[in-house]
């Protein structure tokens, strides 16, 4: 359940931030500002799931920073995005993020799908983190209790599908970003 913000000239990075603190997810994509509701409880339990079956291995192979929404990646002056979960490695972060938000693309970025949101994750989402250079995409998706990983095969090349597992099916997802680790699909999607 989200809503455009009624028709006015192209938003810019300035504006959202001058916006209240209101707990609702503000979003711009090519200078269009979208007002997104905060996550459901089942979009809560994936992504501290996520959280809980990423964090093991990044302490103790140390490749790079995991951060959760809400955390503002800043793509341009008109398009800044507040991924669900972004990863970047050891070298990208600490030359693309600052204090405040990102400056660049993450190296992943996970987006669980909603209703509001699942045709705009798919759809603009998807295109602007090809565009930008996100190496690898998540699109994980509740309802169907699957994942999608997108990968980018060569520099250049734009996200492809690469695989969909499902919990259903026993799935398990890997990632060239964390070499080694299986993630079985039943612990994202299961409730605590």
């Amino acid at each position: 359940m989200s809503s455009v913000a009624a028709a006015r000239t192209e938003w810019t990075y300035r504006d959202l931030v001058a916006l209240p603190d209101d707990q609702l997810r503000h979003e711009l994509i090519d200078g269009e500002h979208v007002v997104t509701p905060s996550p459901n409880t089942a979009h809560q339990s994936i992504s501290l799931n996520l959280v809980r079956l990423l964090l093991p291995y990044l302490d103790q192979h140390r490749t790079g920073q995991l951060l959760c929404a809400p955390f503002d990646v800043k793509l341009s002056l008109f398009t800044v995005l507040v991924p669900d979960l972004v990863f970047f490695t050891a070298e990208r972060f600490a030359r693309v993020v600052n204090e405040k938000h990102a400056t660049a693309a993450p190296d992943l970025v996970v987006e669980i799908l909603s209703p509001g949101t699942r045709r705009r994750d798919k759809g603009r989402k998807r295109a602007v983190y090809d565009r930008e250079g996100v190496q690898e995409y998540w699109i994980v998706d509740p309802e169907a209790q699957s994942i999608t990983a997108l990968r980018r095969p060569r520099a250049g090349g734009g996200l492809t599908d690469v695989t969909t597992a499902s919990a259903a099916a026993g799935g398990v997802l890997e990632s060239p970003l964390f070499p080694g680790l299986r993630i079985p699909l039943r612990d994202v999607f299961r409730r605590r």
